[in-house]
């Protein structure tokens, strides 16, 4: 990969995996395991110089975006980010805008923390699963309290103090039976974007109860779908739908789970760990260390490259001849895990849902895009 292109989002864990909450289908927490032996379980002030210093060097574009999560990453304290947000002036070339974004249960914000979120602009990420008895479920504290009463106090916060944000809602076996309940909960609180993540678990080659039925999927998006169309088309935002629009302009997507070839978002942990992806942090996917070696160095490097390629080079013919292939492209190599029709290995658990929804909303997409045509020639 050359300088003039590189392209990336780290996902930067100042706390690790360390958390607040025990959300039962979170896949972050067991990778404590990883860590197990060390002492200190907040990136030192060493060790975040090092990266921010790195990440700006690294980047090509005028833009830098720094992503912060966990676990969760307040954990770390306001110090810490206020330290943070110094040594990226101190370091930020002279031409560049530095945006930094956050992803947060939203229980531990307080007045002061959004007051300096909004000072310094942050971009914020709140994970809510919808009204209180579907988030309640599965988001709960180590204690089994519930906890989206907190979570709404911190959304209040957010609001009050001017925040941009985005809802994650994560849709498992329970909240996917009720879509119009899930978006209406969202867009009548106010939420202006909002993304909905599908659950897949996996133990032993056993799926979850909690993971979210394929087909039950793609028939949640449809008919969010259908009430966003009605009524709030230009008003909202709903990532999955921004990503079906982009193919009909013939765009490159922005959702790594949707790029034919994926490895540009890998994970700096905060021992200064280098992990090819999120749902990849185990010993088969450690890159190095940025104590060691530069990020740049990192992020071109052959097993990474190798790692985002595999994505692309492992589709099965059932998915190149599909379609809607352009819109998912087979989506994370995590869930590839069931066979097609004839036999192959490596189709999507959630290929039924996302070629339903996909093949659902085509011909909007299209229409869209050849009145967007029109009106621009004309």
């Amino acid at each position: 990969m050359q300088d003039s292109t590189r392209e990336f989002q780290v996902f930067a864990k100042p706390v690790g995996p360390r958390c607040n909450l025990a959300c039962d289908y979170c896949y972050y927490l067991e990778k404590g395991s990883l860590f197990s032996g060390e002492s200190n379980t907040v990136m030192s002030y060493g060790l975040l110089e090092k990266y921010i210093k790195q990440h700006i060097e690294a980047t090509t574009d005028q833009q830098v975006s720094f992503s912060w999560h966990g676990g969760e990453p307040i954990l770390a304290g306001i110090d810490f980010f206020r330290s943070m947000v110094t040594l990226q002036r101190n370091y930020k070339p002279e031409g560049k805008a530095i945006i930094n974004g956050i992803q947060t249960n939203g229980t531990l914000l307080d007045k002061e923390w959004c007051r300096f979120l909004s000072e310094e602009s942050f971009l914020v990420g709140l994970s809510i699963d919808g009204p209180p008895e579907m988030h309640n479920a599965h988001r709960q504290t180590a204690g089994g309290g519930e906890t989206h009463d907190l979570a709404l106090q911190g959304w209040k916060l957010l609001k009050q103090f001017g925040i941009s944000y985005e809802i994650l809602c994560v849709i498992n076996s329970l909240n996917v039976k009720y879509p119009p309940e899930v978006y209406r909960y969202f867009r009548d609180s106010g939420a202006l974007f909002i993304t909905f993540l599908p659950l897949v678990e996996r133990t032993g080659g056993v799926i979850s109860d909690r993971t979210v039925p394929s087909e039950a999927f793609g028939d949640f998006l449809i008919a969010v779908f259908e009430e966003w169309k009605a009524n709030d088309i230009g008003r909202i935002k709903v990532q999955v739908f921004e990503e079906a629009l982009r193919t009909a302009f013939h765009q490159d997507h922005t959702l790594c789970i949707f790029k034919k070839d994926c490895g540009g978002v890998p994970v700096v942990e905060h021992n200064g760990d280098f992990f090819s992806c999120d749902h990849y942090v185990d010993h088969n996917h450690l890159i190095g260390n940025i104590g060691d070696q530069s990020l740049a160095s990192m992020l071109d490097s052959s097993r990474q490259g190798d790692f985002g390629r595999l994505k692309s080079e492992t589709l099965p013919a059932y998915c190149r001849d599909c379609e809607v292939v352009d819109m998912c492209n087979g989506e994370c190599p995590r869930n590839r895990f069931i066979t097609t029709p004839d036999g192959e290995a490596g189709l999507n658990y959630l290929c039924a849902g996302y070629k339903k929804f996909f093949s659902h909303c085509r011909p909007f997409t299209k229409a869209v895009a050849h009145l967007w045509r029109q009106q621009s020639s004309g």
